[in-house]
């Protein structure tokens, strides 16, 4: 067991109230407890979800030099190790940067070390797929209807968007005009003959690798709409990111959407419309681990 100090600042108070379940408030924001490595790597994500725009550090008992170890989240203060001994590094701010850079490095030569770090960055294969995302008035896909659909084709870096409301002939719940702010009215206006959006979204997908945050919910809708229109189901290789997510990070309180961004770094509001989410689940599938090895494996 290990003597671990927690701070944070600025952070919402189910955060603070879900940390004294596991630590004791010994000063507003300052936490003190005892655990071991895997409970407190576990409670160190849990912070980093709950943070939102506050800020948090983790100081504990280490065996280096100076007898501890820290880690900060969205602080100004960055931990940085030299020679195993953890240092506290206090970023210049941007202006002060600038003018380093400017007196210390040429144009040229700063084009070649951006070039040169770019390269390293590079993913040496083509990356093409497709992040799909619907919005529907329920979650049964044989009793249920889907009201808009959505999707973005990355490939080798280019963006192209496909997005469309569907014809919809029914009375639309109260809660799904609340949750995503579609109207019957939008619908009417907007919305487009369902065999014509299908056949528009197959064509844009193509072959493409489809990519969806519980991808099964919305590749059960679809087909089940071309079932119904008489075209074939969609055959495309298929990547859910929700699971590798969740091996991942095993012990998440939630693995909705809106509560997984933050763990990835990705602070954008979930509005629950199919373009909006599918650029969420876009960002954060650059950020998963295991993502890019299925995507080279299974290209």
């Amino acid at each position: 067991m290990v003597m671990t100090v927690v701070t944070l600042s600025k952070v919402p108070y189910s955060l603070r109230g879900d940390l004294s379940k596991w630590m004791q408030e010994i000063a507003t924001g300052v936490y003190v407890g005892n655990f071991n490595t895997r409970i407190r790597e576990e409670l160190w994500k849990r912070i980093k979800q709950g943070v939102r725009t506050g800020e948090a550090t983790m100081t504990y008992a280490n065996r280096n030099e100076l007898g501890y170890q820290f880690e900060t989240y969205r602080t100004q203060r960055k931990n940085i190790s030299y020679d195993g001994v953890p240092l506290v590094m206090i970023p210049k701010n941007e202006e002060e940067s600038r003018n380093q850079l400017e007196k210390g490095f040429s144009k040229a030569a700063n084009f070649r070390k951006a070039k040169k770090f770019a390269s390293k960055k590079q993913v040496h294969f083509p990356i093409n797929y497709v992040v799909i995302d619907i919005e529907t008035d329920g979650l049964n896909s044989k009793e249920n209807h889907m009201i808009e659909i959505a999707a973005i084709k990355i490939s080798n870096g280019e963006e192209e968007k496909f997005q469309k409301f569907l014809k919809y002939d029914y009375d639309l719940p109260k809660e799904i005009t609340d949750l995503t702010g579609i109207t019957k009215e939008m619908l009417i206006e907007g919305g487009e003959d369902i065999k014509k959006v299908l056949k528009g979204f197959v064509d844009f997908i193509g072959n493409f690798p489809l990519v969806g945050y519980n991808l099964n919910f919305d590749v059960e809708f679809i087909n089940s709409y071309l079932d119904k229109y008489k075209m074939h189901s969609l055959t495309n290789k298929k990547i859910d990111i929700l699971p590798l997510i969740k091996k991942e990070n095993m012990f998440l309180s939630s693995y909705k959407l809106e509560n997984v961004l933050p763990v990835y770094d990705v602070h954008e509001n979930v509005n629950h419309r199919a373009m909006e989410d599918a650029y969420l689940i876009y960002k954060l599938s650059t950020k998963v681990n295991e993502f890019f090895k299925i995507l080279k494996r299974e290209g």
